[in-house]
């Protein structure tokens, strides 16, 4: 059905659509039954789909990907869907517009998208005030960064500003450095300037009754000697698991047309042409670490079988944003069908 729809959704522009949907699920939140209704059609449930990851209990491994549900707004009813879990932000201490419009395209060829939104939010503190009355039940991660205008030197405040006040709020915490969308953010993946990040987090979380897990979320661009820079700060550092990956600069192998990808011009490339690389990626790490280490696999989910093959590769996890697109909001309960019957 959806995919009968899709080509008319298309017409619109990408961000359109994004906030069409946003504003639809909001109304559906306050429409009597209507969760329950989505929760019938699209959420399954068995004890084969459940996951212990991080100390905490999924019930199925597939969640939303940070970019969506950028403020918070919209998780419960994205937990109706069918998602194991949702990934808010990515969240900065300050509001801010990002990059100028448009800075979101399709590439229907390559089952992709290219973004350059730039971390666009309202800002942490309108985060906590949508999670504050949340409901038990849905696992909610925060996927935290810095304000555009903060020099890398005080990058380490705006993280831990972020981290602080959403410490109450969430479930686990995805420190976010390589997003290739905000200006010399991906200078972070440094293996100093990851550790200046990352040991306040640390030391704060030391100081709270309860503990909050924190990963890393990795670029699809670093070399393999580069993930292991970062493989060591997470060791080192003590922190719980690594989110690989995030978009790429690449556009090598797109079946798009090259004027329409040089007009388009500068962001992060996600979807089907990720595919390949997130999964190679997830499997180094894995096999680096021996499968001690939790990896979120993320990037270029796009079919039941890349899931599949995420999971495969060594991910206590996956997510998926580009495929939800591409694919409808059915995709997620074929996925769960899937790990079902095997």
């Amino acid at each position: 059905m959806y995919k009968f729809f899709r080509p008319l959704l298309f017409r619109l522009q990408p961000e359109t659509i994004h906030h069409l949907t946003v504003r639809t699920l909001r109304i559906l939140h306050f429409v009597p039954f209507a969760r329950a209704i989505l929760r019938a059609v699209y959420v399954r449930r068995s004890p084969v789909l459940e996951r212990e990851v991080l100390g905490l209990k999924f019930p199925n491994p597939v969640g939303m990907a940070a970019g969506f549900d950028k403020d918070a707004e919209v998780y419960d009813m994205l937990g109706a869907l069918g998602f194991g879990f949702v990934e808010i932000g990515t969240v900065t201490p300050k509001p801010q517009n990002g990059n100028p419009k448009p800075r979101c395209f399709r590439l229907p060829a390559d089952q992709a998208i290219i973004n350059r939104m730039g971390f666009n939010n309202r800002g942490v503190q309108n985060a906590v005030r949508n999670l504050r009355h949340r409901k038990p039940g849905l696992i909610v991660g925060g996927n935290i960064g810095k304000n555009t205008l903060t020099p890398n030197e005080q990058a380490p405040c705006d993280y831990l500003k972020a981290f602080r006040a959403l410490y109450d709020y969430v479930d686990y915490f995805v420190v976010n450095i390589s997003c290739p969308n905000v200006a010399c953010l991906t200078a972070l993946q440094s293996k100093a300037s990851t550790v200046a990040i990352l040991e306040p987090l640390k030391e704060f979380r030391q100081g709270q009754s309860d503990y909050r897990p924190i990963l890393l979320k990795i670029s699809p661009d670093l070399t393999f000697e580069q993930v292991d820079q970062m493989i060591e700060v997470v060791e080192e550092c003590k922190i719980d698991g690594i989110v690989a990956t995030n978009t790429t600069t690449s556009r090598e192998g797109l079946k798009s047309d090259p004027t329409r990808v040089m007009e388009i011009g500068k962001g992060g490339l996600s979807g089907g042409p990720l595919t390949r690389r997130s999964c190679e990626m997830v499997r180094y790490i894995h096999e680096k670490t021996e499968g001690r280490l939790p990896i979120i696999g993320v990037g270029g989910v796009m079919s039941v079988g890349d899931a599949e093959a995420m999971l495969e590769a060594g991910a206590s996890l996956v997510q998926v944003y580009s495929g939800l697109i591409y694919e409808g909001p059915g995709f997620m309960k074929r996925i769960c069908k899937r790990l079902m019957e095997k």
